[in-house]
């Protein structure tokens, strides 16, 4: 009895173990095909399995954002790209998280997130007040976009509700929904470029329209927090564009279960910056993953020790 009494001692202390530290099998959140995400992702599990030692990480499609951190909140070996309102939300328990707070640290701060407002030639828009009225797809439901689209066209003076008539897709389907006349507009936020709205751009007979909105940034920071700054798409970035569009930016942020063992954590981040130019190859976004960057401005997420440890070796002190 006493031996069986040991044993299951020694059990009970093992699961009570961070579950990453005798994880091998990574799962890494993303988001759908047409964005940025889940390239990315792709590339950061090849590079973890590649070069660290014993571990296998894979991407995995998700809804976005609001879907990875409800990933990570279940307990499982994962890492998630996400926005940083999404994750505030769910390190808070607000919104989306209401009543299930995510005990998330950020791993990494990764690259600007900006908001797409698109419509195309001939549907009549050329503000946001011109989505009064029309069939607008807000984005997918697990999606961070979705989070964001409800708060610019809340500042815009408009109901989410009432105001435009909503369809809850993804990037890659609202592409092909205002292709078919189905929609009139979309919102997306996405890395530069996002290979969807690429696609929208080049389609034969389709003139891109970008809807400017900065101007209503002001009014999203006042009631959420300094997550949102004023920005530009470069009018080169997709093919029809005029002149730049004036729109909102916010950044994205790698995190993780607070659970998540320091050496984990530091040898994700040291991998990742240590093999950037691979991720470069992969999508130019990953030229944003910068040293500088890394601050707890940044994120309104504490950042993981055993990631705060990799920065420290290379100069950089996490306040």
């Amino acid at each position: 009895m006493k031996t069986f009494k040991s044993v299951f001692g020694l059990l009970l202390v093992g699961l009570a173990l961070p579950f990453y530290a005798a994880a091998q099998n990574i799962s890494i959140a993303t988001g759908g095909t047409g964005g940025v995400y889940y390239p990315m992702g792709g590339g950061i599990a090849a590079i973890l399995s590649k070069y660290v030692p014993g571990m296998q990480a894979t991407a995995e499609v998700t809804g976005g954002s609001v879907d990875n951190l409800k990933l990570i909140g279940s307990g499982k070996p994962y890492i998630g790209f996400s926005m940083t309102d999404a994750s505030q939300d769910a390190f808070r328990g607000e919104d989306k998280f209401k009543g299930n707070k995510v005990p998330l640290k950020t791993l990494m701060v990764l690259y600007p997130n900006r908001m797409h407002v698109v419509s195309v030639e001939g549907r009549g828009i050329a503000k946001l007040a011109d989505l009064k009225g029309k069939r607008v797809s807000t984005g997918s439901p697990g999606s961070a976009t979705e989070v964001m689209a409800f708060r610019l066209i809340e500042a815009a003076g408009m109901d989410k509700d009432k105001d435009v008539k909503r369809e809850r897709l993804g990037v890659a389907e609202s592409v092909n929904a205002i292709k078919d006349g189905k929609i009139d507009a979309f919102f997306w936020v996405g890395g530069l470029p996002t290979a969807g709205v690429t696609d929208l751009a080049n389609t034969p007979g389709t003139k891109l329209k970008m809807v400017d909105h900065a101007d209503v940034v002001p009014a999203m920071n006042k009631k959420y927090g300094n997550l949102y700054v004023e920005d530009v798409i470069p009018k080169d970035v997709y093919r029809g564009m005029d002149t730049d569009n004036k729109q909102a930016t916010v950044m994205n942020i790698l995190v993780a279960h607070e659970n998540m063992d320091d050496k984990t954590a530091y040898n994700i981040v040291k991998t990742i910056f240590e093999k950037r130019d691979d991720l470069i190859a992969v999508h130019k976004e990953a030229a944003n993953f910068k040293l500088e960057n890394q601050k707890s401005s940044a994120t309104p997420i504490p950042f993981h020790p055993g990631a705060a440890r990799y920065f420290a070796e290379k100069g950089i002190k996490i306040n």
